[in-house]
């Protein structure tokens, strides 16, 4: 048997006749409910649902039985409802037993499809355009984010935390030593944990001036996608820097765990998932592009509120996810490219969730908001 014959032996293509413009001229029917069919599956024109119908129940060889008079409407709303009726179209309207391969068969045809694959050579590459867009991000992320965190300063003071104690009737005495020398029991680390958060927010918001789609958007646009996106971008560039093995966040000279931000005043509903998050997001073992295509596609949502040019920010957006899953197809090597777009989505989701509980712990916080003015701004 040839390969074309192997291929096409239980479907065929069946292309939609366009128009002049390109336009559908018409759509075509399943021949047994109705549904839109695509392509010729075991000699008759059916949907995907009707075809892999057919092939489940003559491969089982199921009896299959009316409890009516076997005049079951099969449409695409009720082709469920009756398998006996459905089947009987199938067989009603030609569709042929002889057609349907075997298990045996359909294995050597996933071969070779593969070995076809792998004779047309790699993929085409990004286009041109698709490159430029990753290298505006890349500069951007570079000129923007210290990843030694060399530009950080600590301003706030360190804040004594007195823990009372059934054998203590007053707090316990401050040491003579600096503020780091006091144990973690009785320092907050409330005050770095805003000097951090401002840290970050503002290399956020300079990243995003850096990218010529962002600074041609109207000025109420951009604070709207700045106050929906910027938490989550810093947790991205947080990544950057987390150490799966320690589970630790190393920031140059400084060093960061989930206990801090325990310290800090965040509840463990919000510091487990995260730290689950970075383990995750750390594992996929992200390129540089990946990272900062992740940042803009967040950064340019439509969803977020206030937003005036929803439609101009939805289509920047959907050519950076194109660019994504281009860079991923293209330039991530295997195995670990496998179903990547796919995870950074679903990781995406779980950011957004991160970030509501992060803005409702934030804002019980007491004297978070007034420690950092532009954090309080973000999340206003």
């Amino acid at each position: 048997m040839s390969v074309s014959s192997l291929s096409d032996a239980e479907s065929s293509p069946c292309p939609l006749p366009r128009g002049p413009g390109g336009e559908d001229v018409e759509e075509k029917v399943c021949a047994v409910c109705g549904d839109r069919a695509t392509g010729y599956h075991f000699h008759v024109l059916t949907c995907e649902g009707c075809k892999g119908f057919f092939r489940r129940s003559i491969n089982k060889g199921v009896r299959f039985t009316c409890p009516f008079a076997r005049s079951c409407p099969v449409t695409k709303a009720k082709r469920r409802q009756c398998q006996a009726c459905r089947l009987q179209k199938c067989l009603d309207v030609g569709m042929r037993k002889d057609m349907i391969m075997s298990e045996e068969a359909l294995q050597q045809r996933r071969a070779l499809r593969g070995q076809r694959r792998l004779a047309r050579g790699p993929p085409a590459g990004l286009t041109a355009e698709q490159q430029e867009l990753i290298d505006i991000l890349i500069a951007a992320h570079q000129r923007t984010f210290d990843s030694s965190f060399s530009q950080f300063t600590h301003y706030w003071p360190a804040v004594r935390l007195y823990v009372p104690s059934p054998r203590a009737q007053s707090p316990p005495p401050l040491p003579d030593g600096p503020a780091e020398d006091v144990l973690p029991d009785v320092f907050s680390m409330l005050p770095h944990f805003a000097d951090l958060s401002t840290f970050m927010i503002q290399q956020v918001i300079s990243f995003a001036k850096e990218i010529p789609a962002f600074r041609t958007l109207p000025i109420d646009d951009q604070i709207s996608l700045l106050k929906g996106a910027t938490l989550e971008i810093c947790q991205i560039q947080f990544n950057t820097v987390f150490n799966a093995e320690t589970k630790a966040w190393e920031c140059g000279q400084h060093c960061y765990t989930i206990q801090d931000g325990a310290l800090a005043g965040f509840q463990q509903i919000y510091l487990e998932p995260l730290l689950k998050f970075h383990i995750s997001l750390k594992k996929l073992e992200l390129h540089e592009a990946e990272y900062v295509l992740l940042q803009a596609m967040r950064l340019f949502s439509p969803d977020h509120a206030g937003v005036a040019q929803r439609d101009v920010i939805d289509q920047f957006q959907e050519k950076v996810a194109l660019t994504l899953k281009s860079y991923i197809d293209h330039r991530h090597p295997l195995p670990g490219g496998r179903f990547l777009y796919a995870k950074l989505l679903l990781l995406l989701t779980e950011l957004q969730t991160l970030k509501v509980e992060n803005t409702r712990q934030i804002l019980h916080i007491q004297d978070l908001s007034s420690m950092t003015p532009l954090l309080s701004e973000i999340i206003s």
